[in-house]
């Protein structure tokens, strides 16, 4: 099959695009406003961008807490998500009052972060601090919806130490949680290792 997704209606029972980019890691952005107040949501419009400087980057469909926080203050935290925190993250997705603090709601407790004032998830295998380097506006094809990407700048990385090991980040004991399509996740338990051709 074939469409157009901007003029032409797929035909399928969902809209397949995002069963299709799969899977998508997810940062789970922690914020705070300019009163302190912390904020906590799941974002799989998220990747790194870059590695030197390390830069990251989450994208917002709809004015939200998270970017309305990143404009404000310049900063978030993009924690990763183990498998074993899959029922907290889905909780902290829930559409709250900005008021609702997502740490309290989905039983999660904050760590102190060491670059911004955003705090980290406590238990999260690896959290990476950022500021704000630029907000850039992107189109909507829903009128009234605003869509934005956030691109942040590095600037300090935590990682749990119990998944170092010989010197090296132990991805598969991580399990970390990645989007699919629909209502479907993923587990990263199983990496191997391939040479790219010429490679020692």
């Amino acid at each position: 099959m074939f469409y157009d997704p901007l003029s032409q209606d797929h035909g399928l029972r969902h809209t397949p695009l995002k069963a299709l980019v799969i899977p998508r890691p997810i940062g789970w952005i922690s914020t705070v406003n300019t009163q302190g107040q912390a904020n906590l949501a799941p974002y799989s419009f998220f990747n790194l961008v870059c590695d030197a400087p390390a830069m990251v980057q989450f994208s917002s469909s709809g004015e939200k807490d998270s970017l309305r926080n990143c404009e404000a203050t310049g900063e978030f935290v993009a924690n990763l998500v183990s498998t074993r925190q899959t029922q907290a993250m889905n909780a902290s997705s829930a559409l709250l009052p900005p008021e609702v603090n997502e740490f309290d709601y989905a039983g999660l407790s904050p760590a102190r972060s060491q670059s911004v004032a955003a705090p980290r998830v406590a238990g999260a295998p690896a959290s990476l601090e950022c500021k704000v380097h630029d907000i850039i506006e992107l189109p909507s094809s829903q009128a009234g919806r605003r869509n934005a990407m956030v691109l942040g700048l590095v600037t300090g990385i935590y990682i749990d130490d119990a998944y170092i090991k010989d010197g090296m980040v132990d991805q598969e004991a991580m399990l970390l949680l990645a989007r699919c399509g629909y209502r479907d996740y993923a587990q990263v338990d199983k990496v191997f290792e391939l040479s790219r051709p010429g490679e020692a």
